[in-house]
């Protein structure tokens, strides 16, 4: 019996989805050869490829730089305020808006800084904030 589940369980994992995964294998090793991935450790490739699963909400508020706006503007505070106060799935809903992920991928959190910017229209309370994903800008009207 014991014969019988050895072979039955590797025929599931590994005999049965051997051709898939070698075509698999062929075609993503074609775009990134295996070379390029020996450099990384293997919890640092997650993090390349993955992102980050946490986030320091606060470092993320002192990386962010402003246009047409200072920190201490009223907007800016009461931006800061709010977010501060939403729950987490919130917060990562905001980095999705912001940057079209909920997670930081390829940085150091120290590292990642994007840009609230003041879009200067004539009616601000018209106005939804709106983002450039990739150049990481929140229009955040005041």
């Amino acid at each position: 019996r014991k014969e019988y589940v050895d072979l039955y369980v590797n025929y599931i994992f590994n005999k049965s989805v051997q051709k898939p995964f070698e075509d698999f294998m062929q075609g993503f090793l074609r775009g990134c050869p295996a070379r390029n991935w020996k450099i990384f450790f293997p919890e640092e490739l997650q993090v390349l490829l993955q992102g980050q699963t946490t986030v320091d909400w606060h470092l993320l508020e002192k990386n962010v730089m402003y246009g047409r706006y200072k920190k201490l503007d009223q907007t800016i505070r009461n931006f800061w305020t709010v977010f501060h106060k939403l729950p987490e799935e919130k917060k990562k809903m905001f980095l999705a808006f912001l940057s079209g992920s909920d997670r930081i991928t390829g940085y150091e959190l120290e590292c990642f800084k994007f840009w609230i910017e003041d879009p200067q229209i004539e009616n601000p309370d018209e106005f939804h904030p709106y983002a450039s994903t990739c150049c990481l800008i929140l229009f955040l009207p005041r």
